[in-house]
């Protein structure tokens, strides 16, 4: 197709983000088509120097930056503060998730940003929220996991609380973020103006908790910790891996009996209804306990299962998940050329569009569009830019550490 547009053709967002839950939204821009112009130190992103690290360059750092620009400029000068000045009134979204009150100090909170652009849509991220009772406090992902009830209902019920190992209150909160400056993106639209929105991650650990929230402050029901599940939601282990079911239902529950050779189960009036089931929980697990016992492959026993219509998956270690064919078939993750290691995977096409690409590019050098962003989109003369140089104000790719660290 001639002239094929990406979603977000023509926008500009600023990343001011640091580590996961702003970096990642402002990665979605990008994926989705819009120009995402990495505001970095002269020494580059503190995040460039995070492991685990692949031929020499950070598998954290790429996974969250890759496609975007990088402009390498000294935020402590005057000078450096007016070229961001001058890159806001281009701009369409300007993205930060430093500690509430910070931005202010710098001189680019939204009072001041929409002085320079009206239309200027302003997403803020932090722990607790740029208001509250503890948007003092400095917080990262574990603390929405605890602070919401997740961590509590994690694990086994002798356990002590468990977090997830992956950052998931980061990336729903980098998720709220995005959603929330598209609508209002939208109505900008309607009133040719931008406005500013907050996202927080002690916010989505409460979202990610709301049933059983919902359940206590309605009838003081409390939620117990059930580990992985028991009966027929829960892990079983074959003969060399574990696998999860999750036949629910009634209807999932006739395919789980037919495919694990019970059909005696279907007349026994100890699991006529969900309700039942659950309550004689134990004697299911000692039935599929054997059965799965006795079964050699894991994947071959999901397949078998899934064959029945029983909703069930492996137990994939990371080496299993990285194997998977659906992983490379959806383009979930794919190689991109990086200036470190060669080549980098990273995250890739999580929507799928029938008529519009979605952009998954390699991540910069620290500087290495800040010539081109200068130029290109501010306007400046080869000697100002030299001059901003010279400075120290701002640095080209050229002149700067090829991996910051």
């Amino acid at each position: 197709m001639k002239d094929l547009k990406t979603p977000l053709e023509g926008l500009r967002l600023l990343d001011l983000g640091r580590y996961q839950a702003g970096p990642r939204c402002a990665l979605m821009f990008a994926r989705l088509g819009a120009e995402v112009i990495k505001i970095e130190s002269l020494s580059g992103d503190e995040s460039r120097r995070n492991g685990p690290r692949v031929r020499g360059q950070s598998a954290y750092w790429v996974q969250y930056n890759s496609g975007k620009k990088s402009l390498a400029i000294n935020l402590r000068t005057d000078e450096g503060k007016d070229v961001l000045r001058d890159l806001v009134k281009e701009s369409d979204f300007f993205l930060q998730n430093f500690r509430p009150g910070t931005i202010e100090v710098m001189g680019f909170g939204y009072e001041e940003l929409k002085k320079l652009n009206p239309r200027i849509i302003m997403i803020n991220a932090s722990a607790y929220g740029q208001y509250g009772p503890y948007k003092e406090r400095v917080g990262f992902d574990p603390i929405g996991q605890a602070m919401g009830g997740l961590m509590s209902l994690t694990g086994f019920p002798d356990d002590p609380p468990i977090r997830t190992f992956f950052p998931l209150i980061d990336r729903i909160t980098s998720l709220h973020a995005t959603i929330g400056a598209l609508a209002a993106l939208r109505e900008r639209e309607f009133s040719g103006i931008g406005q500013e929105i907050e996202v927080c991650l002690a916010d989505t650990g409460y979202t990610v908790n709301e049933i059983p929230i919902s359940a206590y402050l309605g009838d003081g029901y409390e939620q117990p910790r059930e580990g992985n599940g028991r009966g027929t939601g829960g892990t079983y282990q074959t003969q060399d891996g574990w696998i999860v079911i999750a036949a629910t239902n009634d209807a999932m529950w006739v395919r789980l009996c037919e495919a694990t050779e019970k059909p005696e189960w279907l007349t026994d009036a100890r699991f006529a209804t969900r309700a039942l089931r659950s309550e004689n929980a134990g004697a299911l697990e000692a039935g599929l306990n054997e059965w799965f016992a006795q079964r050699e492959d894991m994947q071959e026993t999901a397949d078998h299962l899934a064959a029945h219509g029983v909703p069930c998956s492996p137990v994939n270690s990371t080496a299993q998940a990285a194997r998977d064919p659906h992983l490379t078939e959806r383009e979930i993750m794919m190689e991109v050329p990086d200036p470190v290691a060669g080549t980098m995977w990273v995250t890739g096409k999580a929507i799928k569009f029938n008529r519009t690409p979605m952009v998954v590019g390699s991540t910069p050098l620290v500087g290495e569009h800040t010539q081109e962003v200068l130029r290109d989109i501010l306007g400046y003369g080869e000697d100002k830019i030299q001059a901003l140089h010279d400075a120290e104000v701002v640095i080209s790719a050229e002149s700067a550490p090829v991996a910051a660290g």
